[in-house]
């Protein structure tokens, strides 16, 4: 804890007011979680089975305010950085804070895969330059990741200090969450590259997702001796147990969406045995498996929120949104992959809770900064409360 928080509590409701400058050194990592929220909520709106006149225009202004958001965040962030000695380094290499920098490149992820989405107008090709732009885009994005998931890693692995894993949260997930989805960006990208890049950019993905998918396994290992041994996190910190819906959905979208990107001739024998044909239906099949481990998990943390409902705003609270986006879009693709009309309104129902969640969110972080609930000393990520 810092200096000179001993004497004031910050749950006291008469607590002084800070300036701007004093606030601004508590603007954490954790607020790129709602810049991936609202990307989340923007690639949504572009996957819906059912749509109506006017949804796409909805969706490209939430797309345009994401990129403001992000453009936002980053500035504020930067803006911390000056006016603060040493916090940059601090919030990088502090025990809580630190797991939630991965955000800023998943922010990164969902800008990149929605510009796919809305840098072409409907029912027409993407122009050759968007096309070679995403490419670019994404390798230097799964080059960036790969450095965070083994340097993050090797970072924590190194430290004297030892996190028990009676203090596990799914927040040690986070920093194998960039990499794995290189793989969704691989899903969205691949079916407009030309066919010859196309194959490279999901071999790359699928390496991604994979390596993500596994690490995300490793930790659920844990994850679930932390719950069985210790219980379930504290009252303020339960929505963070949705962050754990996350890998088994976006794997399984990205297979599907990997699979459907294989160029339509793709046989590399010529002898019909594993052809685009036999993947997807490998994909889809293993895209089901994983939407149940999701599935679980979602309800797990639905019943943990139930019980003992958080009483403060903390930024986790958006990990009830970008997982379970991954959740949506999951079933979306599977409900296509099947052509079950069931599945696919089972999907837009879980959209429009997803909104709901979405707004809900929202309305509750305003009202956080307004009234000094956020960005105060002792009530941000830079502090260890659990």
């Amino acid at each position: 804890m810092q200096k000179g928080h001993h004497h004031v509590d910050p749950y006291d409701p008469s607590r002084p007011k800070l300036p701007l400058k004093a606030r601004l050194k508590h603007f954490t990592w954790a607020w790129y979680t709602l810049c991936m929220s609202t990307g989340g909520l923007s690639l949504l709106i572009a996957a819906q089975p059912h749509t109506f006149p006017g949804l796409r225009q909805i969706g490209m202004t939430v797309y345009i305010i994401n990129i403001i958001i992000f453009v936002l965040l980053t500035s504020l962030q930067i803006t911390r950085f000056m006016l603060h000695a040493g916090s940059f380094k601090a919030s990088l290499t502090h025990p809580r804070e630190g797991f939630f920098f991965p955000t800023f490149f998943l922010s990164i992820a969902t800008l990149i895969t929605s510009t796919q989405k809305y840098g072409t107008p409907p029912d027409s090709e993407p122009s050759q330059d968007l096309v070679w732009v995403l490419h670019i885009a994404f390798w230097i994005y799964l080059i960036l990741a790969t450095a965070v998931a083994i340097g993050q890693y090797s970072f924590l692995f190194s430290q004297k200090r030892s996190f028990s894993l009676a203090t596990m949260m799914p927040t040690w997930i986070l920093p194998i969450f960039p990499i794995m989805l290189s793989g969704t960006i691989a899903a969205v990208i691949s079916p407009f590259q030309p066919p010859h890049r196309a194959i490279v950019v999901i071999c790359a993905g699928l390496t991604c997702q994979g390596l993500g998918a596994a690490v995300a396994f490793m930790m659920y290992a844990h994850m679930v001796g932390r719950l069985m041994s210790v219980g379930l996190p504290d009252r303020e910190h339960r929505p963070g147990l949705f962050m754990c819906v996350g890998p088994p959905s976006f794997t399984a979208l990205a297979f599907i969406g990997m699979a459907q990107g294989l160029p339509r001739d793709f046989d590399h024998d010529m002898d019909g045995f594993i052809d685009a044909g036999m993947i997807r239906t490998m994909a889809v099949i293993g895209a089901v498996f994983l939407w149940a481990l999701a599935f679980w998990w979602f309800f797990i943390g639905v019943l943990a929120v139930l019980a003992s409902r958080p009483k403060y705003f903390h930024l986790g609270w958006w990990a009830s949104v970008f997982p379970n986006t991954g959740f949506t879009l999951a079933t979306i693709s599977i409900g296509n992959a099947f052509k079950s009309d069931a599945v696919l309104w089972v999907g837009t129902g879980m959209s429009l809770c997803l909104l709901g969640t979405y707004l809900f969110v929202l309305g509750n972080h305003v009202r956080a900064v307004v009234v000094q609930d956020i960005c105060y000393p002792g009530r941000d990520e830079d502090v260890e409360d659990h």
